[in-house]
């Protein structure tokens, strides 16, 4: 096993489009900055290398505000960059409420595998968003730092996991040349898909188990 996880986030539709429409938001605004630092470091720029006589010819009250407004602008500037990048440094930082099976089982296919890719980046992961047709069933590609590579498959069913689904995976694992392979469903496993699975490079992870371990992240996430 590449190592111990934890569940990292609490995904329902309303929360995955307000997240969308917030990361929207961050971005629009990192534009605007940086609109703004380009035009103020345009006008410093022309100030300095031109020494506009204009200028010059302005009273030495409005020479003084206008001295004052550029030195308020670039501490202005500065401090907003610097939320900026602290923001981008806690982007992973989450609050995880607890999530039971039947929250997990309302999310399209879709938003299943990106609560999922962020558990795998939580923990320090490098992911790829496969989840397309004609990738194997490979929905997550993660990686160490190491370059181990294993491979993740996202089952949002609600009937149970048996062992001809874990040998498909275990057959794309081969397939793959990938370390370890990862199945996270929101539905029961089988016994016989967990004996199938005993000695092989597979950690299966059940509905139930992921209800458990995202109760306590829920508890322990920004301790």
């Amino acid at each position: 096993m590449l190592a111990r996880f934890h569940w990292l986030q609490q995904f329902n539709q309303p929360v995955v489009q307000l997240r969308r429409a917030s990361a929207q938001a961050a971005f629009a605004g990192r534009r605007l900055l940086a609109g703004l630092t380009a035009v103020f470091g345009l006008w410093v720029t022309y100030r300095a290398m031109w020494q506009p006589a204009w200028i010059a010819r302005l009273p030495g009250t409005f020479t003084e505000l206008l001295s004052l407004s550029e030195v308020a602008g670039a501490v202005t500037l500065i401090c907003l960059w610097i939320v900026v990048a602290w923001q981008y440094r806690r982007r992973d930082v989450v609050t995880i409420p607890a999530v039971d099976v039947d929250t997990l089982y309302a999310l399209s296919p879709y938003d299943f595998e990106i609560f999922v890719a962020q558990l795998f980046r939580k923990k320090g992961y490098h992911v790829t968003h496969r989840g397309r047709s004609g990738d194997m069933g490979v929905d997550l590609e993660i990686a160490q730092a190491s370059g181990r590579r294993a491979i993740v498959q996202c089952k949002r069913y609600r009937s149970t996991i048996g062992p001809e689904i874990v040998r498909e995976l275990y057959g794309t694992l081969i397939h793959e040349e990938a370390v370890h392979a990862f199945l996270v469903t929101t539905a029961d496993i089988s016994e016989s898909a967990r004996e199938w699975a005993q000695g092989k490079p597979i950690t299966l992870i059940d509905g139930t188990a992921l209800g458990q371990i995202t109760a306590v992240l829920s508890e322990t996430t920004g301790k």
